[in-house]
C-alpha cells in the first residue's frame, strides 16, 4: 500500500473564524488582491478587517464561473496593483480563480500552457504568492484542492490547471458565511459535496486516510443537507455541511473522483448549468449505473460493498443495502427539487459528444468500474430530461 496526502498549509474551521483573516493576511504581505463572487459587497467586512490589520487591498469580482479570459484579466489587475498575496472569498468559482491568479503571478508563460487537455499541461514550478481561501458555500471544498477548474470558451469545455503548489496557504472555513445561501444554492452545493465524498470513497484510488474523511463527511451530509435546505439559519446543519464540503475537498485532492465529475467538465462547457447543478442532476443516475454494472460484472468488488456502507451512513440503518441507499438519495434529490439539465440547454444532440469527452476525462479514470458508452448515454438521458 502506498499513498500520499497533501492539503492547505493551515486550515482554520469554526463559526466566527472569518474574523481571523486580518491577522493571517498581515503575516503574509502588505497588498492583497481580493477575489469575490458576483456580490463584491459581501467582502466588505473582510476589507475592513484587512485595513485594520494594515493590509491594503484591491477587489476583483467574478461574474460567474471562471474562464481563462477572466483569469488573465485578473492577473493583469493584480500585477498593476502590486499585489503580494491573494485572498479569495466566495464559492468554488472565486476560490478556483484565486488559485489560478496566485500561481500565474509567479510563473512565466501563458495561462494556456498550464492547462490540461487543451493545453500543454506544463507544471507549475514556482511557488504561488500566498493565498487565503474563504468559502461562502458548502460544496466544492476548493479551499483545500490543488487545482483550478477554468472554462475555455473557444473549446467549449472546462479543464484544470493543477499542481500541489496551488494548495492555498490558509483555508478559513466559517459556517456562518453560508447562512445566507438560498435553498436552491444550498441544494446544489450540498449535493456537490456529497458527490465528491461518495465518488472519492468508491474511487479506485481511495486510501485509508481519505476513507475515514469520506465516511465522516457522508454521515454529516446525510443527516444535515435536508435540514440546511429547509432552514438556512440552522447552525448545526450548516456546520455539518461546511465540514462535509471541506472533507470532500480533502478527499478528492488525494483520491480520484468518478463518472459524475467525468461528465461535469464537458457539460460545464456545453451548457449554462453551474457545476453544483450538474453534479446534483447526475449523482443518483451515476450511482444507479455503477451499482447495476458492479452487480452484473463485478459482484465481488470492494466498491459494491462500499455502496452498502454509503447506504448505512446516509440512512442511519447499519443493515441498509446499496439499493436502499440509492432510493434514499433519489428521494433526497426529489425533496431538494434538483433540476434536469435540459433546463440549462442540454439537448439530445449533445449527448454523443458529451459521452465521448467524458470517457477521456481524468475523473472518469477513477470510477469504480468502466462504464460503457451505452451506460453513460442512459445516465445523460435520465439527467437531461427525466420526463421523456
Amino acid at each position: 500500500m502506498r499513498f500520499e496526502f497533501a492539503t492547505a498549509t493551515r486550515i482554520i474551521f469554526g463559526r466566527g473564524s472569518a474574523n481571523e483573516v486580518g491577522q493571517a493576511a498581515a503575516s503574509m504581505g502588505k497588498r492583497a488582491f481580493v477575489v469575490t463572487g458576483r456580490s463584491a459587497e459581501r467582502a466588505e467586512p473582510l476589507i475592513k478587517r484587512l485595513k485594520a490589520s494594515g493590509v491594503e487591498s484591491e477587489t476583483f469580482s467574478i461574474p460567474g464561473e471562471p474562464t481563462t479570459t477572466i483569469v488573465k484579466q485578473a492577473v493583469g489587475s493584480a500585477r498593476q496593483a502590486g499585489s503580494d498575496m491573494v485572498i479569495s472569498i466566495g464559492g468554488g468559482s472565486a476560490l478556483d480563480t484565486g488559485k489560478a491568479i496566485a500561481a500565474m503571478l509567479t510563473n512565466t508563460g501563458s495561462l494556456e500552457e498550464y492547462l490540461e487537455v487543451v493545453g500543454l499541461g506544463k507544471p507549475i514550478t514556482q511557488n504561488p504568492v500566498p493565498h487565503i481561501a474563504i468559502p461562502t458555500t458548502a460544496g466544492t471544498g476548493a479551499e483545500v484542492t490543488r487545482n483550478a477548474v477554468l472554462g475555455v470558451p473557444e473549446h467549449k469545455v472546462k479543464v484544470s490547471m493543477r499542481s500541489p503548489l496551488m494548495l492555498p496557504s490558509v483555508a478559513i472555513v466559517d459556517p456562518e458565511l453560508t447562512y445566507s445561501m438560498p435553498p436552491a444554492v444550498t441544494a446544489a452545493t450540498g449535493l456537490d459535496a456529497l458527490t465528491q465524498l461518495i465518488e472519492a470513497y468508491v474511487s479506485n484510488k481511495a486510501n485509508p486516510l481519505t476513507d475515514g474523511i469520506c465516511r465522516e463527511g457522508i454521515k454529516r451530509a446525510g443527516r444535515s443537507l435536508r435540514a440546511a435546505y429547509e432552514d438556512g439559519s440552522n447552525g448545526v446543519a450548516r456546520e455539518d455541511m461546511a465540514l462535509a464540503s471541506l472533507f470532500g475537498g480533502l478527499a478528492l485532492a488525494n483520491a480520484k473522483l468518478g463518472a459524475v465529475h467525468g461528465f461535469a467538465g464537458p457539460l460545464g462547457g456545453m451548457t449554462e448549468a453551474p457545476h453544483g447543478v450538474i453534479c446534483a442532476a447526475l449523482l443518483p443516475h451515476v450511482m444507479e449505473a455503477n451499482i447495476r454494472a458492479l452487480q452484473q460484472r463485478e459482484g465481488d468488488s470492494r466498491a459494491l460493498a462500499r455502496y452498502d456502507n454509503i447506504a448505512a451512513l446516509l440512512t442511519g440503518d447499519p443493515n441498509a443495502s446499496a439499493d436502499e441507499g440509492l432510493e434514499w438519495l433519489q428521494n433526497l434529490c426529489s425533496t431538494l427539487k434538483t433540476p434536469a439539465l435540459h433546463e440549462f440547454g442540454l439537448e439530445e444532440k449533445h449527448y454523443a459528444e458529451a459521452v465521448q469527452k467524458a470517457q477521456k476525462s481524468s475523473s472518469m479514470k477513477g470510477n469504480p468500474i468502466t462504464l460503457t458508452d451505452d451506460e453513460l448515454m442512459e445516465i445523460l438521458i435520465k439527467a437531461g430530461n427525466p420526463a421523456k
